[in-house]
């Protein structure tokens, strides 16, 4: 149990009056302050409060959320200021990203770190856009005439719930990017 819902009990325990279970609320509080390494034991009227409580709408609880999601099966052929869908999907926890569309829909507001990475021949230029803004790009030249060559972008972002994140490809060329995982899209909620 940790400190916010444990003082959180605390503020309900006083507003229904329960002077007994607010003075052993009190001291488990005073308890884990002074030795966080303290086992609670909660009593059934204790854990009922506590599952009423995290049920409570508008209580906030940390939501974990990340993605990761790759090119899979073939190569792909990338059309003008086409969104590329990703299909291989690695972890998506939160269930941000939709793999019909390649967005990544934002389900908690916090600071983000996005990652963009592919294998390309040249020319290939990538933008991330955040709700149809281009925010940061990648490109790799058409100067190396053979072979293919890795690059990479990194953006930290504030979102808000609902905003999308995508990968696109640039609006006045086409594009191709190598499959087999080595072309990706991963996000995570830092704080």
């Amino acid at each position: 149990m940790n400190i916010i819902m444990l003082t959180s009990v605390c503020l309900i325990l006083s507003i229904l009056g329960c002077t007994h279970q607010l003075e052993s609320a009190n001291f488990l509080l005073k308890s884990l302050q002074n030795n966080p390494r303290t086992t609670i034991t909660l009593n059934s009227t204790t854990l009922r409060i506590n599952i009423d409580l995290s049920n409570t709408p508008g209580y906030i609880q940390k939501q974990d959320v990340s993605f990761s999601v790759s090119v899979k099966g073939k190569e792909l052929k990338l059309g003008t200021g086409q969104t590329i869908i990703y299909n291989n999907i690695l972890t998506n926890d939160g269930n941000g990203y939709d793999d019909r569309t390649g967005v990544f829909t934002c389900p908690v507001a916090g600071t983000y770190m996005f990652v963009v990475d592919a294998l390309s021949p040249g020319p290939t230029s990538l933008h991330v856009h955040l709700n149809k803004t281009k925010v940061a790009s990648l490109h790799v030249s058409d100067y190396q005439k053979k072979g293919y060559l890795q690059m990479s972008r990194t953006i930290v972002l504030k979102v808000k719930k609902g905003d999308r994140v995508s990968v696109v490809n640039h609006a006045y060329s086409s594009g191709t990017l190598y499959h087999e995982g080595y072309s990706g899209f991963s996000g995570i909620k830092m704080y």
